[in-house]
């Protein structure tokens, strides 16, 4: 099927999430996968001990050089870590990639805790990317910040994923592995109304990485062709496995089984 997917995000030393967990997941998916890193990250499975950004004017000539040679079917962002990076991003997309389908990951928070965006850049955030994004996919903290809202429950959940909507994205998948109960329930938002995916939840530590997989599965269906539910429905099934695979590495959030669509070579000793 191929499709060519630009990838915009951080490195992650430890091969769970980030650009590696993107890449992976493209390619698992049978994508051709492009990348431009906005930040190097010194990290593992317990957390993000150190970040070294890229400066913005480099990760802006990454993103044109890709374009303008290979162009892209669909465009994934990851982590921006501050106000200038979202700018610089902002405006080579909106120059070099017009029509082209985006899928705004807005990547907050770590898995262990550790703030991957300068508390200042969320305003420059919600005021460039959500305009030119087909989907965003924040998680349950992640739209409270967007939001201002407090998401405790399902119907908060509701009402926050179509409050999200006004910002002017066209989607909203809004994420809710953050709630207690023995299901997940995501709430896919557009201006037509909510439309809820539920799936058993996986008792684990084994996540990490699932945020930034979900929104490369995503984008890696748009630029193959799909339409945007059955974009969405794929990459949740693909996580779902993934998470249900995972190897069981590292002493705190392992990583997914990402190559669990290229048997027999998986990673939990499938032959």
């Amino acid at each position: 099927m191929q499709g060519r997917v630009l990838i915009i995000a951080g490195s992650d030393s430890g091969g769970g999430a980030g650009i590696q967990a993107d890449i992976k997941t493209v390619t698992a998916l049978g994508g051709y996968a492009m990348t431009a890193i906005t930040a190097l990250t010194a990290q593992n499975t317990q957390g993000v001990f150190g970040v070294h950004p890229v400066p913005p004017d480099f990760i802006a000539e990454q993103i044109r050089l890709v374009l303008r040679d290979i162009g892209a079917d669909a465009v994934k962002l990851g982590m921006l870590h501050d106000a200038a990076v979202i700018d610089a991003v902002a405006d080579v997309l909106v120059a070099e990639a017009p029509g082209v389908p985006l899928v705004l990951d807005p990547v907050m928070v770590a898995k262990g805790g550790a703030a991957l965006l300068d508390p200042n850049a969320s305003v420059t955030l919600k005021r460039r990317l959500p305009i030119i994004a087909r989907i965003i996919t924040p998680n349950i903290p992640e739209a409270e910040a967007l939001s201002g809202l407090n998401i405790g429950d399902l119907d908060q959940m509701r009402h926050a994923a179509a409050m999200l909507v006004t910002l002017g994205v066209e989607t909203v998948l809004l994420k809710g592995g953050h709630l207690d109960g023995d299901d997940v329930t995501d709430i896919l938002a557009t201006a037509d109304g909510l439309i809820e995916m539920t799936s058993p939840r996986i008792d684990t530590a084994h996540t990490h990485g699932t945020g930034c997989s979900l929104a490369s599965a995503i984008a890696t269906g748009l630029a193959q062709g799909l339409d945007l539910e059955a974009a969405v429905r794929r990459a949740r099934a693909y996580v779902h496995e993934a998470i249900l695979s995972a190897p069981g590495f590292g002493k705190g959030h392992g990583p997914l089984n990402h190559v669990h669509t290229l048997a027999p070579y998986m990673l939990n000793g499938a032959s």
